[in-house]
């Protein structure tokens, strides 16, 4: 009845308070990791009806639904998973992975992120406005009787009232450094893609070469260049060739531009990010930009701005990393079959491309499988670290506790580790896999389905692939034919939905990077 007075009251629509009801409860008192569970998992449903829907380039080679739907999830989770030839997929379905890869990306959702930020705050200072408003009302309807209050009285309602203009200027503050950072990080977003999509676009004009491989591939020169530009900045790694970059293994400008645009939209991004804010602060002496630094994230809740010292160390672990994999690569990999046609500075470019890629990315110049396993294992190592993975010599937990605030609570603690959690679903593959273990072991073996499980969690997209050649004689199928995929192509159906589920959870592994801590291995 109560409800139903208000109604009426305001002349309002029951169906108009319900949806009120649901955005207001979705903006505050929603958990991140449902929105974003609903969010990937919603859009890679709508993605997978839309490639349904739309022709593939040739009507002999519709692929089976169960194989676009793990197309769309893999796009949109950035993770490059493979179980269809890329060159199968029209020009109209190559953009509708674009905007898959797009709408998935890291720097995108942290974009969005801020948007519902920005509103939350903007209501939190409209309701300070308010509180202040009515508190001075209230002052001033007071007035009369103010000769009746005593000394401390009057101290404690003055000191009411500066609390409350204190707790407006917070929100007012809070909500002008939240509206400059989301127009900094869009900004990004857009610069970054138009300057990639420029330059590639140029590249493929000046590089007769690179161009020529387009053509002979029925590729549009316009859809590669902002495929490829989508797919480098939001770490996808699908590329509209079957081959990857392999066919570009030999154009060292067009890897070095695919590099940057890596490196821009993940690992480097929480340092560029900052060097952004630094310079437009100079600029523009805006103090909002000095605020949001000065603030280190904390304040806003922006998670990909790092404090100054950390994004300085996380920039240098990323340097650290790709060395080491750079120096490895070089020695195990120089006289390879993968490179054998390439010139010493082509491989010097190629083994940077690698080590770049290895932490998220997934593009290639080189067959995964013809590596050494000890390059493998390293590469293994890679994929499994997470994107903000740094080397930090000081303890930020005790500075995060001293002002009272828990990270993890004792749920958290009773959750498996990231590393157990794909243990399981290794097992879980092995068994629904385990007549292709024994009866192809070259091709089906523990290591290979280990490097597509942690490339599927890290949403790299690195796959040792199948090869017809692996196959024991014995149980050679005669009508076998090598196609660009990637092994998870072979599995059965079983596999793919459990391969689809690591996807899905290493998307959201930020949740849960705080597990397993009730276990003490002592």
């Amino acid at each position: 009845m109560q409800k139903m007075e208000v109604i009426k009251k305001f002349h309002l629509p029951y169906s108009s308070l319900t949806i009120n009801s649901i955005y207001h409860f979705l903006l505050f008192h929603s958990n991140p990791f449902w929105i974003q569970l609903f969010y990937f998992t919603s859009i890679s449903a709508v993605g997978f009806l839309v490639l349904k829907l739309l022709p593939t380039r040739s009507a002999s080679e519709r692929p089976p639904d169960l194989d676009l739907l793990f197309m769309s999830s893999s796009a949109n989770m950035v993770a490059s998973m493979n179980t269809i030839e890329m060159e199968v997929f029209s020009n109209s379905q190559l953009v509708v992975l674009t905007i898959l890869m797009l709408l998935g990306g890291e720097v995108f959702i942290s974009m969005l992120g801020l948007h519902l930020m920005r509103i939350r705050s903007k209501k939190e200072l409209v309701s300070s406005h308010s509180s202040s408003s009515s508190s001075s009302s209230s002052s001033s309807s007071s007035s009369s009787v103010a000769l009746e209050l005593t000394s401390k009285d009057l101290i404690v309602t003055s000191d009411h009232h500066v609390t409350d203009q204190l707790e407006v200027g917070k929100s007012d503050w809070k909500y002008s450094c939240v509206r400059q950072l989301s127009y900094v990080v869009l900004g990004y977003l857009l610069l970054v893609h138009m300057v990639g999509y420029t330059l590639i676009s140029l590249y493929l004009t000046l590089i007769p070469s690179a161009r020529q491989v387009l053509e002979s591939k029925g590729i549009q020169a316009n859809t590669f260049a902002f495929f490829a530009t989508v797919s480098s900045f939001s770490n996808c790694g699908f590329l509209p060739t079957n081959e990857s970059m392999i066919v570009f293994k030999n154009c060292s400008g067009l890897l070095l531009i695919v590099v940057s645009q890596v490196l821009a939209g993940n690992t480097m991004f929480p340092t560029f990010l900052r060097s952004v804010i630094w310079v437009l602060g100079r600029v523009t002496k805006k103090v909002e930009y000095d605020g949001i630094l000065s603030d280190h994230g904390e304040n806003i809740g922006y998670e990909h701005l790092l404090p100054g010292l950390h994004s300085l160390l996380l920039a240098l672990t990323v340097v650290g990393f790709v060395v080491a994999q750079f120096v490895l690569f070089l020695c195990m990999e120089w006289n390879s079959v993968g490179l054998d046609d390439m010139s010493p500075y082509r491989k010097l470019v190629g083994a940077l491309f690698m080590s770049v890629n290895t932490r998220h990315a997934g593009e290639s110049i080189v067959d995964i499988s013809t590596l050494s396993k000890a390059t493998l294992v390293l590469y293994v190592v890679m994929m499994y670290l997470p994107s903000y993975t740094s080397f930090l010599p000081f303890d930020e937990d005790h500075a995060t506790q001293r002002d009272g605030k828990q990270r993890r609570g004792i749920l958290q603690d009773l959750f498996l580790s990231q590393l157990s959690y794909l243990v399981i679903f290794v097992i879980i593959i092995c068994i629904t896999e385990r007549d292709q273990l024994s009866e192809d072991p070259l091709n089906f073996n523990v290591l290979n389905i280990i490097v597509e499980v942690i490339s599927a969690y890290g949403g790299v997209g690195f796959s040792t692939g199948y090869s017809c050649e692996r196959q024991l004689t014995v149980m050679g199928d005669k009508h076998c034919k090598d196609l660009w995929i990637g092994l998870v192509g072979k599995w059965s159906r079983k596999g793919k939905l459990t391969l689809i589920a690591v996807m899905l959870f290493g998307r959201l592994k930020k949740f849960n990077m705080g597990g397993g801590k009730a276990w003490k291995l002592t």
